[in-house]
């Protein structure tokens, strides 16, 4: 298994408090992340309008080896948005926890079911790959958990990411989680943890000894609250520890995390 790092830096490193990215400088950034083989950059959400949209689909039409994807809420007009990018990826997020659900969107299991029914169909029926967010998954119940994973597997979803969203987890709950998810399904898991008690890294290494493939970082670890995970803390921790991301150039991944940051900066 060769690890693959999802870089969502334009997306939720950009929610870091005083972050709001031009489109030149999002074009900037995907280049730089592009020149260290990431796997796969999140390049924003098109849903926004405006510049955010526009950049977007100038970083899905510049040709690079690194796949672009698109951040989605559950609805199809999101959706329509990011194809009309150009996008090599469309992401769902998906609304896991009731405490999301019933309390914040003030909806039910039921309508998380029926929209990413007809949000996956329309993916499918135009031909786009799909990955599933699971949202706040680290407070959600298990068994609803299982249920969107039922339907993600007999759809073909190929890829789901599990959000640790308001950074509760840690590195024994965080393996017991994927370990759970990988001895029932034959699915593609993604860790995306944030750093609220300084556990992204860990948690994220915990995530991958359990199965998980691939790992949301951002450059320098920001985002919003306590940020999310290090793209060079867990790239060195990853070949110290599990023996993976060996492919990695760590100064090369050094210099290119100072260059964006100082292009964040600016």
């Amino acid at each position: 298994m060769k690890l693959k790092i999802v870089d969502t830096t334009m997306r939720d490193g950009e929610q870091m408090a005083g972050k709001a990215l031009k489109a030149d400088q999002k074009i900037m950034i995907a280049k730089l992340l592009d020149s260290i083989g990431i796997y796969q950059i999140e390049a924003g959400i098109p849903a926004m309008g405006g510049e955010e949209k526009k950049s977007v689909e100038r970083i899905a039409s510049l040709g690079l080896k690194s796949r672009i994807s698109s951040w989605n809420r559950l609805n199809t007009t999101d959706i329509a948005l990011s194809m009309e990018c150009g996008v090599d990826n469309i992401h769902l997020s998906v609304p896991s926890s009731d405490i999301q659900i019933i309390y914040k969107l003030k909806k039910s299991r039921e309508w998380v079911i029926d929209n990413l029914r007809r949000c996956v169909a329309l993916c499918r029926d135009k031909g786009f790959p799909v990955t599933i967010g699971l949202e706040d998954a680290s407070r959600a119940d298990r068994e609803f958990i299982f249920q969107l994973l039922e339907y993600a597997v007999s759809e073909g979803v190929r890829v789901v990411r599990y959000a640790d969203t308001v950074g509760i987890l840690n590195r024994r709950k965080t393996f017991e989680e994927f370990h759970a998810i990988r001895s029932k399904y034959d699915i593609q898991l993604e860790i995306h943890a944030h750093n609220d008690f300084g556990l992204a890294v860990p948690n994220s290494l915990a995530a991958v000894q359990a199965g998980a493939e691939f790992v949301s970082c951002t450059a320098g670890g920001i985002g919003e609250r306590a940020g999310n995970c290090s793209l060079l803390e867990f790239v060195k921790a990853a070949v110290m520890f599990i023996n993976q991301c060996n492919d990695f150039d760590l100064e090369q991944i050094k210099e290119v995390q100072k260059e964006i940051l100082m292009v964040m900066r600016h």
